[in-house]
């Protein structure tokens, strides 16, 4: 039977004939018929993937070397391209419409020979945090199905949580990525703004959105940005490659030996100690805080008084971007379109976005249209972007003399379906602890540590300096490794 741990391992197997890239992609394509439930899935790419996984395994018996991707079986979110595959960001305004292109992190996968296995479900154009949003209906959290799985990449997230791929792109705009790792206990990576092409990601806000990875352990995630990450021809906002030598990076390789050092770790007291944060994740972070002082770290409580600040900032500048990326979808050029009688273009136009555009979307757009009229622009964009100037020269000054900071991914554990739902404001003040590395451009990270008395998991988010994903990484494998032998010990 096949299973799999870490994608080193996998390819240990491959290389001792234990195993063949076939039997692991029709291992997945049995988990995912026999959890179709979880609705993780907008479309599975069966019969490609399975042709593909031939290919390599004859490559590889015919002695040709293992690519860094060899045989790994991943998922990508359905707001990301891939070339002659449909991508409808779950939104009915682009049904059936088909990508002429891939996007640069799916080829630079593809080139490393990854296997695509499917797309993954989402909230439309990516704005939701419970998967509620999607015009395929909700994604189910696998761990409780009666639970919201995150979102927006709640498909993705699902997707590894229940051992349907290996690992996962997703897109984090606002904590997409960290926030469903943490209601699915697995690694969500956001990198640096930049850091991974955003070519060939459907925009929603385009100065924040990022694509991110999810997997089951840090190493997996390191590995996967080593791929994707570096500089595009087709992206001018994506960074040059962070070299860690002189020719090449090599994230997943710097965690196989961890630097022995003491790290200089700050938490905001405002976040802790927020009245919106379930008492017991407080305490198990304030807890890991005291176990890491008495190792030698130095941790400090410092203040962050620009904190309720990060929600209004975000919603304000995210809106604005978005009303103004999805004017495109017009039902003039493809997907979508209305076959009501109309009289004219603009009753068109009304009649296409008000039936292709689910109910948060639209909510979105209407807010962006309006912060960025006339009459409001100074009051609200303006002054958002104040805000934004101040949070960046605050992390930096932070990051002068921290190594990296620490928070709560999300005010509480997965919550049950519609239980947020009628109130949007409540839903958005839920991202409290994730917007904050969107704003600012930082990388970001959660990782899977604790487990509430109500059996759900959650996880500690970590960020450090812009670009600085070495630090990042390497802090969360030692928290990763700390906690487990910590757990250990004292159980």
């Amino acid at each position: 039977m096949f299973t799999f741990g870490n994608i080193q391992q996998y390819h240990k197997d491959l290389l001792q004939n234990n195993g063949t890239c076939t039997d692991a992609v029709t291992h997945y394509l049995l988990q995912i018929e026999q959890q179709q439930q979880l609705n993780a899935f907008v479309e599975v790419y069966a019969a490609e993937a399975l042709q593909k996984a031939m290919e390599l395994d004859k490559k590889r018996q015919e002695g040709e070397p293992l690519k860094k991707l060899h045989g790994v079986v991943i998922a990508i979110k359905d707001v990301i391209c891939y070339k002659d595959h449909k991508v409808t960001a779950a939104s009915k305004i682009l049904e059936g419409f088909t990508s002429l292109y891939s996007a640069t992190a799916v080829q630079r996968l593809l080139d490393e020979d990854a296997i695509i296995i499917g797309s993954c479900n989402c909230d439309e154009f990516a704005m939701g945090s419970t998967n509620e949003n999607s015009v395929y209906g909700n994604v189910l959290n696998a761990a409780d199905n009666g639970k919201v799985p995150g979102g927006s990449s709640g498909g993705s997230a699902v997707a590894v949580q229940a051992g349907l791929c290996m690992v996962s792109l997703g897109s984090d705009t606002g904590g997409s990525v960290r926030q469903p790792a943490d209601f699915c206990g697995i690694v969500g990576l956001k990198p640096s703004y930049g850091r991974i092409s955003r070519y060939g990601l459907i925009a929603y806000a385009s100065s924040f959105d990022q694509i991110g990875i999810f997997s089951n352990n840090v190493q997996d995630a390191a590995l996967l940005l080593d791929i994707m990450e570096g500089a595009d021809a087709f992206d001018s906002t994506a960074l040059p490659t962070a070299s860690l030598t002189e020719s090449n990076t090599d994230y997943a390789g710097s965690l196989q030996q961890l630097p022995a050092k003491k790290y200089r770790i700050a938490f905001f007291k405002e976040a802790l100690y927020h009245p919106s944060l379930d008492k017991e994740i407080k305490e198990k972070i304030l807890a890991l805080t005291e176990q890491l002082k008495a190792e030698g770290h130095t941790v400090a409580e410092i203040d962050f008084e620009l904190l309720d600040y990060v929600v209004p900032a975000y919603y304000v500048l995210t809106t604005a971007e978005a009303s103004s990326n999805l004017s495109r979808f017009d039902g003039v050029r493809f997907g979508y379109r209305s076959q009501a009688p109309v009289a004219d273009l603009t009753e068109f136009y009304k009649r296409t976005r008000s039936e292709g555009f689910g109910k948060e979307v639209q909510r979105r757009i209407l807010l962006g249209t309006f912060v960025l009229s006339a009459g409001y622009y100074d009051a609200y964009f303006s002054k958002a972007q104040q805000v934004r100037r101040l949070l960046v020269d605050k992390t930096k000054a932070v990051f002068t003399e921290y190594d990296a900071v620490i928070l709560p991914t999300s005010p509480t554990t997965a919550f049950s379906f519609g239980e947020k739902t009628g109130d949007p404001i409540a839903m958005y003040l839920a991202d409290i602890y994730t917007v904050f590395a969107n704003l600012t451009g930082i990388p970001g990270i959660s990782v899977p540590l604790f487990k509430h008395s109500n059996q759900m998991p959650f996880g500690l988010q970590i960020m450090t300096a812009k670009a600085d994903e070495l630090t990042l990484l390497q802090f969360s494998e030692y928290l990763v490794q700390y906690h487990k032998s910590y757990t250990a010990q004292n159980n």
